[in-house]
C-alpha cells in the first residue's frame, strides 16, 4: 500500500485557531522575520504571561507534526516548542522568549518519520487482514525531558494525516490530556490537533473551536504512579480492558494502532520495571521505543527483546533524545497544572467559559479522599491494644480511599465526578470508575455545613463519588 509521509508531499493544511490571547494582549512588541531552511526548526521558551506569536508566512512548517496554517497567527503562554520545516519557510515572530534560536541539529526528526513510515507499514498490513488485523501497539518510555511526549504527539499527528485513526494513551499524571492533571487519558483522534491547545479541551468543559475529542478518563490523584503500585497495576487491567473493547469496536481505531506515553518515574530498574512489564502484558504490546537511556534500551532488549531468544520477544527501538528537549522544572510543571485547571472551568482566552457555582450540604456529599504513603506509615505505627487508633481504623490495610466529611483543608482544591453511587460501594469501583467531570472546591463553611463548588455544567451530579486528593496541588487563585 502507497502513502505519503508528512513533510514530503503532504499539503493539506488544518484550521489553526488565530484569535489572539485578550488576557495576554499586553504591550506592543516588535514584530520579526524569521527564515528557516529546510530540515531545521524554531526552538522557543516562552514564560507563562506572556505572549508570544508565530504566524507562518511562507513555505510549510509543522508543530509536533501538526502543520501550520499560512496566513493564520499561533499564540504561546508558557510553554516550550519548536517549529520544524522539510522543505524551508518564513516566519513572523512577535513577543518576548526566554529562549528562542534556529536549530541546525535536527536528526531527531528522520528518526521519528522512519519510525512513523514503519508503524504505517504495519498499520497497511493489518488493514489488508480485515477485521482479524491489529495495528502496532507502542511503549515510549524513558527518563523525563527527552521528548517523549513530543515524539508521540508527532507519531499521532503524522497518522492523522495519512488517514488513520491512532489511540494514544497518556500514563503520566502530571501532565493532563483533554483534563486537568491527576488522571490516565485515552483518546482515539480522527481528525488533526490544534497547533495551540494540543489535543484540544475535553468537551465535557464547554464548547470548542478545534474538534471535539471523546476521551476515556480514569482518575489518579499521585504524581506517580509508583506511590501506590499495586493500586495502579490493578486501574491498569480496567483501563487496558476498556481500551481494548473500544478499539475492537472500531475497525479504523484497531487497525490504527496504540501510542501510550509514560511518566520518567518507570525508568527505575530497582522499583519500576515490574510496572513496565505489567504494562506490556496487559496492552499487549508489539513494540517499544526507548529514548534517552542507553541502560534503559539495553535492560528491555535483554527482558522484552530480541535477546530473549523466544517468539515472544518483542521489538526494542532506541531513538537518539532530541536537541531540543529541555527540562520542565517543578515551579514550571505546577504553573502548568494551573493553567490547565483554569482552562477546564474557565475555558482558554479564544473561548471563555462561566462556571456554575452549586451550594450543597455536607450530608449530600460523598467525598473519599485518596490516601498517601505516608498515611498507611502511621496506620502502621498504631498496633491494637493502643490507647490510640486514628480516624478510619476501620479500614483495611492497604487501603486507597477514606470516607472524609468536608473541611477547609479541601478549599481551592480539584475532586473528581466519578461515575459511580457515593454510598454502599466497594473501593475498587471507586478506583476503577471513570470520571464524569471535576469539581473546583471554591469554598467550605463549617458553621452552616454547606459547599460551594465550581462546575462547567449546571446540572447537579446526583449520588456519585467524589475522590479528593494532593495532586494536583490546590489553586488559590483560580476564584477571585
Amino acid at each position: 500500500m502507497a502513502f505519503s509521509l508528512p513533510g514530503l508531499g503532504l499539503s493539506t493544511a488544518p484550521q489553526s485557531l488565530s484569535t489572539p490571547l485578550p488576557s495576554f494582549a499586553a504591550a506592543e512588541s516588535v514584530t520579526r522575520t524569521q527564515r528557516l531552511d529546510e530540515r531545521t526548526e524554531w526552538r522557543f521558551e516562552v514564560a507563562f504571561g506572556r505572549q508570544y506569536t508565530i504566524k507562518l508566512t511562507q513555505g510549510t512548517a509543522e508543530l509536533w507534526g501538526t502543520e501550520l496554517a499560512v496566513g493564520q497567527t499561533c499564540n504561546f503562554n508558557g510553554y516550550k516548542g519548536a517549529v520544524f520545516t522539510w522543505h524551508g519557510c518564513t516566519l513572523e515572530i512577535t513577543g518576548d522568549a526566554e529562549s528562542e534560536y534556529v536549530a541546525q541539529e535536527t536528526e531527531h526528526a528522520t528518526e521519528w518519520l522512519n519510525v512513523h513510515g514503519m508503524l504505517e507499514t504495519l498499520r497497511a498490513e493489518a488493514e489488508d487482514a480485515g477485521a482479524q488485523g491489529e495495528g502496532p501497539r507502542v511503549l515510549v518510555v524513558g527518563p523525563d525531558a527527552v521528548g517523549k511526549s513530543s515524539l508521540l504527539r508527532s507519531l499521532a499527528a503524522w497518522g492523522v494525516r495519512v488517514g488513520r485513526s491512532p489511540t494514544v494513551l497518556n500514563l503520566d499524571p502530571r501532565e493532563g490530556l483533554l483534563s486537568p492533571a491527576g488522571c490516565i487519558t485515552a483518546v482515539t483522534l480522527s481528525s488533526q490537533s490544534d497547533t495551540e491547545s494540543g489535543f484540544g479541551i475535553t468537551p465535557v468543559s464547554g464548547p470548542t473551536a478545534a474538534s471535539v475529542r471523546t476521551p476515556l478518563i480514569y482518575s489518579w490523584p499521585y504524581a506517580s504512579p509508583t506511590e501506590h503500585p499495586a493500586a495502579f497495576k490493578s486501574l491498569l487491567t480496567h483501563v487496558a480492558l476498556h481500551v481494548t473493547g473500544k478499539l475492537e469496536a472500531t475497525l479504523a481505531a484497531k487497525h490504527s494502532g496504540l501510542l501510550i506515553d509514560s511518566p520518567g518515574s518507570l525508568n527505575d530498574p530497582k522499583s519500576s520495571y515490574d510496572l513496565l512489564a505489567h504494562i506490556i502484558s496487559e496492552f499487549s504490546i508489539t513494540h517499544l521505543i526507548t529514548i534517552g537511556s542507553e541502560r534503559m534500551y539495553n535492560d528491555l532488549n535483554r527482558r522484552f527483546g530480541q535477546t530473549r531468544g523466544d517468539d515472544k520477544a518483542i521489538p526494542v527501538l532506541r531513538l537518539t533524545k532530541p536537541g531540543g528537549a529541555v527540562e520542565r522544572d517543578a515551579t514550571f510543571m505546577k504553573l502548568l497544572r494551573a493553567q490547565e485547571m483554569r482552562q477546564y472551568f474557565f475555558g482558554p482566552p479564544y473561548t471563555p467559559l462561566n462556571p456554575h457555582s452549586h451550594s450543597i450540604t455536607f450530608s449530600e456529599l460523598s467525598i473519599y479522599r485518596a490516601r498517601t504513603p505516608s498515611d498507611e506509615a502511621d496506620d502502621a505505627a498504631y498496633q491494637p491494644g493502643m490507647d490510640y487508633e486514628p480516624d478510619g481504623s476501620s479500614l483495611s490495610s492497604g487501603s486507597l480511599f477514606e470516607k472524609v466529611e468536608p473541611s477547609t483543608a479541601m478549599t481551592a482544591s480539584l475532586m473528581a465526578i466519578k461515575f459511580c453511587s457515593g454510598s454502599g460501594v466497594e473501593e475498587s469501583e471507586i478506583r476503577d470508575s471513570a470520571v464524569m467531570g471535576w469539581l473546583y472546591v471554591a469554598d467550605v463553611d463549617e458553621m452552616k455545613k454547606r459547599v460551594r463548588f465550581l462546575a462547567p455544567h449546571p446540572q447537579r451530579w446526583g449520588d456519585r463519588a467524589l475522590v479528593w486528593g494532593g495532586f494536583p496541588e490546590a489553586v488559590g487563585d483560580l476564584v477571585t
